[in-house]
């Protein structure tokens, strides 16, 4: 039976993530912040405040050398949405890029050898394609920048592990209806998470030509830098 290691997945898309990883069979190990009240069947949930290293080692002890198909890093933060520049904090930019881009790096760090040692081999990371130089709209500039800094970290990562067969893939959600997303997004957390689903299952050490160090949309399609 695979296993997945997922971050953020006690809400919203990372919820869904989990749930449908479930019902797929797969055993599935979650992470939020706050475990006390969360209850989703099937899930083994640990604590884990990802901006702090001594959190990520107590994982790495707990989830104890246990092979990892997939690590799937979907936490993320979006601060500084509705403000503008001038409205935005050091502070607030500082923690966008701590928890959206230093946080995910160091968990697939921590957490490589159990990638490498599994059939699967992959590493995931939610962004966005707010992240896309191509296709920037403008504002958002916490968000965005850090999302794009994730895109090149994990570029950079997927050069270094390629030779462990391991494959690390970017990933669009779509607009979600999320606390993040809102209410007018285009699709439901279930839709987003069932495509993105779709796209990372099939990777595996043959194929990792045609997905390590790639951006992809929740329907597969690719997205530009």
């Amino acid at each position: 039976m695979p296993t997945i290691l997922l971050t953020g997945a006690n809400r919203g898309i990372g919820k869904a993530l989990a749930e449908t990883y479930v019902a797929d069979g797969w055993d599935v190990i979650g992470t939020c912040r706050d475990t006390s009240s969360v209850n989703i069947k099937g899930v083994e949930f640990h604590s884990l405040e990802v901006t702090e290293p001594d959190s990520i080692e107590h994982l790495k002890q707990a989830v104890d050398g246990r092979a990892i198909d997939v690590l799937w890093n979907n936490a993320g933060v979006y601060l500084d949405k509705g403000k503008g520049l001038n409205q935005l904090s050091d502070e607030e930019w500082l923690k966008t890029f701590h928890i959206n881009t230093i946080a995910p790096m160091r968990l697939a760090s921590a957490f490589v050898d159990n990638v490498a040692n599994s059939n699967n081999k992959v590493m995931a990371f939610t962004s966005s394609q707010m992240a896309s130089i191509k296709r920037n709209g403008g504002g958002a500039y916490a968000y965005r920048s850090s999302k794009t800094a994730l895109n090149m970290a994990v570029n950079c990562l997927s050069q270094e592990v390629a030779s462990r067969g391991v494959s690390c893939v970017v990933l669009h959600p779509g607009w979600v209806e999320t606390d993040m997303g809102g209410s007018e997004a285009d699709i439901t957390v279930e839709t987003s998470a069932k495509g993105m689903k779709n796209v990372v299952d099939p990777i595996n050490p043959k194929l990792q030509n045609s997905y390590n160090g790639l951006f992809f949309n929740y329907d597969g399609s690719p997205i530009p830098w």
